[in-house]
């Protein structure tokens, strides 16, 4: 098992052209509050990367749809999967023109993204995306290729590859997404932005009217940079970003997302004969610090490199040093023996029939669901009150509150929460604030959905009288708030319901 720290040891001045980064270069780390108090409605135009670096883009059938499709460079095929779910091969410009001298780089939009036919056929799903992926490369007449993905498009990089690993010459996974139920760390995004920018967002998110690309260029202004990007992006830079990275389907999002849920490939990665390397950066806040090491043990062959001035995209933050190590992995790859593939595939029909036969527990049916109506309804109805463990996790049993609540339950959620409040003061001697606010304002909602006003005044009064600070945020009910703020508002008025955007 190999690790390694890179350490920058130069200022990146390529980069700072190509990505017009402003002097300085402020970093996240900064601690750096920029308010703009009125809202730009103007995006500047900017042309696509694309267009500047003069790669001709052709749309390939694969199939039921065509996909949108831009090479550059000589040798090795290299085929970029973008994140999201729901992003665009753009975000990959301009950097990765490096990697066109020592490969053919190959971008793509998904189906139901970006240039890509807006074609959902059976329905947007992960699987879809990867059988997609080898349509397209039979469609290239590519007898292998190495598969880079990044972010959620290194989740389905390593879907593609257990499916198809005759394909790959080789896998690298850039700050990807975990292919494994594993209990994680709670995410950094939030972090390092204050108090005031995060009510600015929260202020434009709440603007009617704003188009797609002025929400998203507004929201970066003020501080959403912050989240998963190391350096301070430049306004073109933010322009690009909110006018051609982040382009989707109605639909498109909800039906991968829903389709991930219970994709877990824990294990499906030892042996794998497959040259595999992973890149991550250290202030990829989009996880915790634990995140690197549980990736890393799903792939014990895999090389691991981390950068230690990098975000989200370390071969934005770090190229000089990203490139260099991608083009000494592309270069050292082997034909893989076909006798590998065999044993490796004899190892994943025995892992798979483990898989079958895995945990079938509330734990498992709470970890393999999504947080949407049709996986309320599938927990609310596996699931007695009466049954919930004592010490099941508080993420859980909040899950299964809203569960119930989904489906119009409210005694149950009400006696969900009851649960919660008890178990948030006996895990903690001095109780926390957060998931005890979280507690209360669900039972004092519930009381008012019963006419139960005067003991869901008292509630909220309990959580006015903790006078949590922090934010609570529950996006498939369209929720950001302040609990003691919110409680304020809750005693001046009832709750009323909510109805679940989410499907899955």
């Amino acid at each position: 098992m190999k690790y390694f720290i890179v350490i920058p040891f130069l200022i990146c001045f390529a980069f700072i052209a190509c990505n017009q980064e402003q002097p300085g270069r402020e970093t996240v780390l900064d601690g750096i509050v920029t308010i703009y108090d009125e809202i730009i409605y103007e995006v500047p135009e900017v042309p696509r990367w694309c267009e500047r670096l003069g790669l001709e883009g052709k749309r390939i059938p694969i199939g039921d749809a065509e996909l949108y499709v831009e090479t550059d460079g000589e040798g090795i095929p290299m085929v970029l999967i973008n994140g999201g779910p729901g992003g665009t091969h753009h975000y990959f410009h301009p950097y990765f023109s490096r990697a066109a001298e020592f490969a053919k780089v190959i971008y793509y939009d998904q189906r139901g993204c970006g240039l890509s036919d807006y074609e959902p056929g059976d329905g947007y799903t992960i699987q879809q995306a990867a059988n997609d992926l080898e349509n397209l490369r039979k469609a290239l007449d590519l007898e292998q290729w190495v598969v880079v993905g990044y972010s959620y498009g290194g989740l389905l990089a390593q879907l593609y590859a257990t499916q198809f690993p005759e394909s790959l010459a080789g896998l690298v996974l850039v700050s990807s997404a975990i292919s494994a139920h594993v209990e994680l760390e709670p995410t950094r995004q939030y972090d390092f932005i204050s108090e005031e920018e995060q009510d600015r967002m929260q202020e434009i998110n709440q603007m009617p009217g704003l188009t797609r690309e002025q929400r998203i260029f507004n929201r970066y202004l003020n501080g959403d940079w912050k989240r998963q990007t190391f350096y301070r992006p430049s306004k073109e830079r933010i322009t690009e970003l909110a006018r051609y990275e982040w382009i989707h389907d109605r639909g498109f999002r909800e039906g991968i997302i829903g389709s991930m849920r219970p994709l877990d490939l824990e294990g499906a990665f030892h042996r794998f004969p497959v040259p595999t390397l992973i890149f991550e950066g250290k202030w990829d806040l989009t996880w915790n610090t634990d995140k690197p090491e549980v990736i890393h043990n799903n792939h014990p062959n895999a090389e691991m490199i981390v950068f230690e001035q990098a975000g989200h995209s370390p071969y934005a933050d770090q190229p000089d040093e990203f490139f260099s190590e991608l083009q000494k992995f592309v270069e050292s790859l082997d034909e893989i023996p076909d006798d590998e593939i065999t044993r490796w595939r004899e190892y994943h029909a025995e892992w798979r029939a483990e898989v079958a036969q895995r945990d079938t527990s509330l734990d498992y049916l709470l970890r393999t669901s999504g947080w949407g109506a049709q996986s309320s309804e599938r927990i609310a109805y596996a699931v007695s009150v009466d049954d919930i463990p004592e010490r099941l996790a508080l993420w859980n049993i909040l899950r299964i509150g809203f569960a119930f609540y989904d489906i119009g339950d409210y005694r149950n959620v009400l006696d969900v929460f009851k649960k919660m409040e008890l178990a948030v003061a006996d895990i903690s001697d001095n109780n926390d604030d957060s998931d005890l606010s979280t507690a209360l304002l669900w039972q004092g909602h519930m009381l008012d959905l019963l006419d139960r006003r005067d003991e869901a005044v008292a509630v909220y009064n309990r959580v006015v009288e903790i006078d949590y600070r922090g934010r609570h945020q529950h996006s498939q009910y369209g929720l950001v708030f302040k609990p003691a703020e919110y409680a304020s508002e809750r005693i001046e008025t009832p709750f009323e319901k909510i109805e679940n955007t989410l499907q899955f």
